[in-house]
């Protein structure tokens, strides 16, 4: 098992894990994180020590996508690079689409990610400007 900078592969684990934000499936939303992980951003930081605190910090998504009618996410991947064996540095750019079909900017973020048997999970989330 190494880590994977796979275009294809990286591709498809956040196209899961977008399709689970988007529809609000927060069990898939916690099975894309390595435990303990972490979040950071400008004014704050938290880490997730278990399923249970990473769907507990991910249950209002859903409601906030719903409102403003966004119906699919869709990452672009902006960066990949390999920090060890098991680790991947991967930049994302993410796009949603709204219900009317309109392209919908969002933010960026950095994922650490670990490779496991299972596939990539999600060590780190940073929110870059």
């Amino acid at each position: 098992m190494t880590a994977s900078t796979d275009l294809d592969a990286l591709t498809d684990f956040f196209d899961r894990y977008g399709a689970a934000l988007t529809t609000g499936d927060v069990p898939a939303i916690a099975g894309c994180y390595a435990l303990p992980g972490l979040v950071v951003a400008d004014t704050y930081s938290f880490c997730f020590t278990s399923p249970a605190a990473v769907a507990l910090s991910f249950v209002g998504a859903a409601p906030d996508y719903r409102e403003r009618a966004l119906v699919a996410a869709h990452a672009q991947i902006e960066d990949v690079r390999q920090v060890s064996a098991l680790l991947t540095d991967v930049a994302v750019r993410w796009e949603f689409l709204d219900s009317q079909g309109r392209a919908v900017s969002g933010e960026r973020y950095r994922y650490l990610l670990r490779a496991t048997d299972a596939g990539p999970t999600i060590c780190t989330v940073i929110r870059t400007a």
